[in-house]
């Protein structure tokens, strides 16, 4: 990408998600050395998904907010509803792309095919890691999409493992008719996006760069599919007992279910010393220290889960239950297990249908 449109288009990028507060300050930094990564690239094609995505991303998120509060509660026991997101999220998005927009960088400096000036266009059966890097963001755009919209349904999501059983909204692992379609629709926004940019070379026909679109956005549904699986069967949804809201960790990180065994050891001990019938002051502030110290470390316990610098938590969160997966993965994890996962196999798959050798996605 040349260098006077790719550094506006950074810094851009970079003011939208300051001024927006869509990133946190290490997020940014995060953001701005993925974009150096993708700007690198020769073909603006790169650059050009991950502005797509990120600005399609913010919009869709900005649109349900508002609703998400509603539905949802945040790790510190508040309303849902997320803010600014880390430089964890940042990676698990654009990571897998940005180490094989690398790799297909070191191709074509290796093969001597790397120049601004030259037509250096897409083979029909060249360069796989291409399809891995669109497969990318086709994914992420779907399960964003998916995700953030889906929310928004009128019809109670059902459990992707188990069809029959409807869950909270939010919940790891569900999905509804219309959260597919949202997916659906974020997949072909970022493949339609490729095939408008891409660099194809004369060899390509109309009917090719259909059949890539339907493809590309087919391979990207599948991540949204991929990624409500891995979320039913490895992450935690966390329900808050009283309200019956699902509990959001913040960041992405996991949801504290229960407090430290510390806690209730101290919970016990503020029960005995409760319970031993202790008069005058000694015994009062006795009681409101012990009282403190359960709180204070509860609350830290719960900020090592994810929760914000300001929480205040209950001793041993009776509140909280899993309700649905397994406490193995947080969102981060997930995502771009997902992200490698569709890649792999776009790349794979591609392979297959054009009679390459595996060996040819990352030529040595």
């Amino acid at each position: 990408m040349k260098p006077y449109i790719a550094v506006p288009a950074i810094g851009a990028l970079v003011y939208r998600a300051w001024s927006r507060k869509s990133l946190t300050p290490i997020g940014i930094a995060t953001a701005l050395v993925v974009a150096v990564i993708h700007a690198v690239h020769p073909w603006s094609v790169f650059f050009a998904l991950l502005a797509v995505f990120f600005l399609a991303g913010t919009t869709v998120t900005k649109v349900k907010h508002d609703i998400k509060t509603k539905l949802t509660q945040s790790a510190t026991g508040v309303s849902g509803g997320e803010g600014s997101r880390n430089h964890i999220q940042v990676i698990a998005n654009s990571g897998v792309a940005s180490v094989l927009i690398l790799l297909h960088y070191w191709h074509l400096k290796r093969s001597g095919r790397y120049d601004y000036s030259a037509d250096l266009c897409w083979e029909r059966r060249n360069d796989v890691l291409v399809v891995g890097i669109v497969a990318n963001y086709a994914a992420v755009a779907a399960d964003t999409f998916s995700s953030e919209l889906g929310i928004l349904s009128k019809s109670k999501p059902r459990l992707i493992t188990a069809p029959w059983r409807i869950v909270p909204p939010g919940t790891n692992g569900g999905v509804t008719v219309a959260g597919l379609g949202a997916g659906l629709l974020g997949s072909f926004i970022l493949s339609a996006t490729s095939t408008l940019i891409v660099p194809f070379c004369r060899n390509w026909n109309n009917s090719e760069k259909l059949l890539y679109t339907l493809a590309m956005t087919a391979a990207g549904f599948s991540g949204t599919l991929l990624d409500s699986l891995l979320g039913a069967l490895c992450q935690a949804s966390v329900v808050d007992v009283h309200s019956g809201k699902v509990v959001e960790g913040e960041g992405g990180r996991k949801v504290l279910v229960h407090s430290h065994p510390l806690n209730y050891k101290k919970t016990a001990e503020l029960r005995s010393g409760i319970s031993s019938h202790q008069e005058g002051k000694e015994g009062i502030a006795k009681t409101t220290s012990a009282n403190v110290g359960n709180s204070i470390q509860a609350s830290r316990t719960m900020q090592k889960a994810g929760a914000s610098g300001d929480a205040v938590a209950d001793g041993q969160h009776e509140s909280r239950r899993i309700d649905v997966g397994s406490d193995l993965l947080d969102n981060n994890a997930v995502n771009i297990l997902m992200a490698g996962l569709v890649s792999v196999g776009a790349m794979l798959a591609t392979c297959v249908i054009w009679d390459m050798p595996f060996s040819s996605i990352v030529p040595i």
